[in-house]
Formats: C-alpha cells, sequence, structure tokens
C-alpha cells in the first residue's frame, strides 16, 4: 500500500493509528499579528520559517529531513528518527533556496551537504535505489511496510531532484564545491533505473531483496510519478528507452482525458479521480525541479496541465457543495496530509474534491503560488492572520487545519513542508527550476521522451 497515490481513508500511512491522541480543537478566536506585513515580507517569512524544518528540525546524525516533526515531542512508535527519502529530497532543495535567500551561508550549505552526502553514500540502496524511509542513526531500511522493505524508485526520484541541483548549483564553485558536486553526481549515477522495469516496458515502485517484484505496483499515469520516468530517461549510465514512457505511464496514449470541470479541461486522467483531479501534490512533486512553464509532449501541455488542475480545486473549495465552515476565495487546499477523524483524532488522508473530509492543507494552496499566486497568496495571508493561533508553528504552518472542528493538526510532514519551501523559491527566483532543467542529462532526457519547453529551447 503506497501513501502517496491512496484516494481512501488510511491511517497506517504516517505510522498513525486510532490509538494516536485525540486533538481537540479549541474555538479559533481570529487573530491578526501586531504588524502587517507587505506580500514580499509574508513570502518571505513563510519560506524562512518553512526551510527551518530542513534545517533546524533535520534528523541530527543524518542531516536528512525526518518524516515529521512534533513540536510537543510525542512522536508514535519511537520514529523521530526516521528519515524520509521524497522529503530530504525536497530538503535538499530547500537549503539551496535558504542559501539564495540568505537565511543560512554558503559555507554553512556546504557543510550541512557534506554531512548529508556521508549519509546517503552508506545508506542501504537497492540496484542504487533507496528505500522509502531510513533509519537516521544506522542508514538501515525502516520498512514502510512488510513487503516495502526495499527500493523505492519513487522516493528515490524525488530525492535525485533534489541531488541533481545539489550538483548544478555547486559544479562552478570552489574546489572544495566542486568537490562536492562530484559526489552528488556519482550518486544520482549509481541509481539502476533500468532494472525497475522488471524486463517490461513500464517502470515499477519497488523492488524488495526479500519479497522481489511481490508489491507489483507498475507507475501508470496520471498521478505524482511522472518525475521517475524523466529522470529515468536522463540517467547516462541506466537510462530507459522511451517505449517504457509511452506504452507505460502514458498506457499507449490513453492517459489523454477529454473531461472537463467548471469549463477547464482536465487534460490527463487522474487515476481514480477522473471528475475533478487528483490532491494537488500531484502538481506539486515532479514540478518541484520540472519546470512546466512552456512544457509540453504529444500528451499535455503541463502548464496548462497543473494550472487547471489548480483552479479546479480552488473552484470546488469555493462553490463547497458540503457546506464546510470558512471554505472560500481565501480558505482552501486539499491535498494527503494529516486529518480530523470522526472521534477527533489524528489520521491521515488524501484530501481532494472526490474525498474532502473539511480538512484544509496550507501545503496545497501555498505549494500552488507558482499557478495561482494571487489566490495562493490570499490563502496565505488568511492562515497567517485570521489563524495564527491554531496554524503557525516553529516550522511555518502546521500540516492540517479545519475550521469545521476547530481544529489543526499541530505536527509537519517533510513531504508537505518541502513542496512550500521550494515552490516559494521558485515563485521568488526559479531558482531550482532553473538549476534542474540546465542539467545537460535532464534536457536529453526530455528530449528523448518527446518534451519540448520553449523556454529552455528544445
Amino acid at each position: 500500500m503506497l501513501r502517496y497515490l491512496l484516494i481512501i481513508p488510511t491511517l497506517f500511512a504516517t505510522g498513525c493509528s486510532s490509538g494516536d491522541p485525540k486533538v481537540s480543537g479549541t474555538p479559533e478566536q481570529p487573530e491578526t499579528p501586531a504588524v502587517q506585513l507587505t506580500d514580499e515580507q509574508l513570502v518571505d517569512l513563510v519560506e524562512k520559517q518553512t526551510f527551518k524544518y530542513f534545517w533546524d528540525f533535520a534528523e541530527p546524525n543524518s542531516g536528512l529531513a525526518r518524516e515529521r516533526y512534533h513540536p510537543d515531542g510525542n512522536y508514535p512508535d519511537n520514529d523521530a528518527h526516521i528519515v524520509t527519502t521524497g522529503g530530504s529530497g525536497f530538503g535538499l532543495m530547500a537549503i539551496i533556496g535558504g542559501i539564495n535567500q540568505q537565511y543560512i551561508t554558503r559555507e554553512e550549505g556546504v557543510e550541512r551537504f557534506k554531512k548529508i552526502a556521508n549519509f546517503l553514500e552508506n545508506a542501504d540502496r537497492f540496484h542504487g535505489a533507496w528505500p522509502h524511509w531510513m533509519d537516521g542513526n544506522t542508514g538501515k531500511v525502516k520498512p514502510f511496510g512488510q513487503k516495502d522493505n526495499g527500493g523505492d524508485l519513487v522516493e528515490t526520484a524525488f530525492l535525485t531532484e533534489g541531488i541533481i541541483c545539489v550538483r548544478e548549483f555547486f559544479k562552478n564553485g570552489t574546489p572544495e564545491e566542486q568537490q562536492l558536486a562530484q559526489r552528488y553526481d556519482a550518486m544520482w549515477k549509481g541509481i539502476d533505473w533500468n532494472w525497475y522495469r522488471n524486463g517490461q516496458n513500464v517502470l515499477y515502485w519497488h523492488w524488495s531483496p526479500t519479497y522481489d517484484w511481490q508489491m507489483n505496483f507498475p507507475l501508470e499515469g496520471y498521478n505524482e510519478c511522472l518525475i521517475t520516468y524523466v529522470l529515468a530517461s536522463a540517467s547516462p549510465t541506466h537510462g530507459i528507452t522511451p517505449d517504457a514512457y509511452h506504452q507505460g505511464w502514458a498506457r499507449g496514449g490513453n492517459i489523454v482525458s477529454n473531461n472537463t470541470k467548471y469549463g477547464l479541461p482536465l487534460i490527463l486522467k487522474h487515476n481514480g479521480a477522473e471528475e475533478f483531479g487528483g490532491p494537488l501534490f500531484w502538481a506539486h512533486y515532479s514540478y518541484v525541479g520540472l519546470d512546466p512553464h512552456q512544457l509540453s509532449d504529444q500528451y499535455a501541455n503541463y502548464w496548462d496541465l497543473n494550472v487547471n488542475q489548480t483552479k479546479i480545486d480552488y473552484q470546488y473549495c469555493v462553490e463547497n457543495p458540503k457546506g464546510y465552515a470558512g471554505y472560500g476565495p481565501n480558505y482552501w487546499g486539499l491535498t494527503a496530509s494529516y486529518s480530523h477523524n470522526n472521534d477527533g483524532s489524528i489520521g491521515y488522508d488524501a484530501h481532494m474534491p472526490s474525498n474532502d473530509k473539511g480538512v484544509i492543507s496550507p501545503t496545497a494552496a501555498i505549494s500552488s503560488i507558482v499557478y495561482t499566486p494571487t489566490e495562493s497568496l490570499a490563502a496565505m495571508r488568511n492562515f497567517y492572520e485570521n489563524h495564527n493561533s491554531l496554524l503557525w508553528g516553529p516550522a511555518g504552518f502546521y500540516d492540517a487545519h479545519s475550521q469545521q472542528y476547530n481544529w489543526s493538526a499541530k505536527r509537519y510532514l517533510a513531504i508537505d513542508q518541502g513542496p512550500m519551501a521550494v515552490m516559494l523559491e521558485n515563485h521568488r527566483s526559479g531558482l531550482l527550476w532553473s538549476l534542474f532543467m540546465n542539467a545537460p542529462e535532464v534536457k536529453q532526457g526530455l528530449i528523448n521522451l518527446g518534451f519540448h519547453s520553449g523556454k529552455y529551447g528544445f
């Protein structure tokens, strides 16, 4: 079972269970901070505070992103030292953004990236792929599920987005920085993407040394996994042929959708969510590095794809067919996050219009700022000014909130904090997009698959 593809309620995905402590919300009082921030000041504050997740609150031994951070110290199953592979990839990119915004010095960043490289070079890998979870103290795989105890190709792809950005950021720097870039280059070139085809024209999510291919989850679109095919095509050492992309991911062309919602074409068939589209992280995870501006192939214009999905999510929340408290133009955004269970405990759910539980996830609207800047900024300001006491904490906005239940999950998940920090940086400077898209292997990988980019000239 997989966290990021689930479109049904689930508790196990983040280690939560019905035995988690209940979090009862108190009636929320609107609370406007004393000083009114300009839009630019607010964006900077949110990026800087969210960046702290990956800097101040990183797992101390590895330097990587914890799967979760609970400010109250109450962790299920003593998992405070679990590091997450995909969230750590976003974290690498967030740290680069932190250097660019001078939250830390370049020298401080180099030292952290050295520490991370020391860990990743010695951590468990399975035909080059890292597992979903690792023990931050030992580098050993921490099973995400009984059979999910080996390589996780999708999580590895999210990590690789960050690894390539680190290489590109430092490759022309000082001799010390160039050596660091070479270490990151070697790590990504060690991933055997072709192995994860299992001899077929499709990529598979998992391989286990004890359960082999029993997870049996082919990567077929459309969901959050596009970046996996882009990187597999880009690999100069263990690449795949375009057939795997066209026959596997694109389902022989059957990925294309003719559906519209609110007059907006969905463009591609969203797996299991073909009426409204999926949770908004599908518009974020692949695109923290992969710049969708003027990016197209035979199946989609990827800017239109993501803008339309975001606007459909927004319009659904404005229309608010279930009548949930607060929903509207400045309170919107449905995606996978912690969630409010009927008994008041904290669960986890893939929120989206077709699975709406009255829970808003700040990462949904804020990470969409590159697509809907006006609507996203309105939500960000409302979250900060009017829901500060329940939503704002030491690493930025907490993971989930509900006016319906006067409730907030005062916890954080790397996979949600990361896209906020990175997309805010892309909104401000375009830095991570520029680093990733100008990597020569990435350009060639996209060309191999039939992509065109007006912005990057291929």
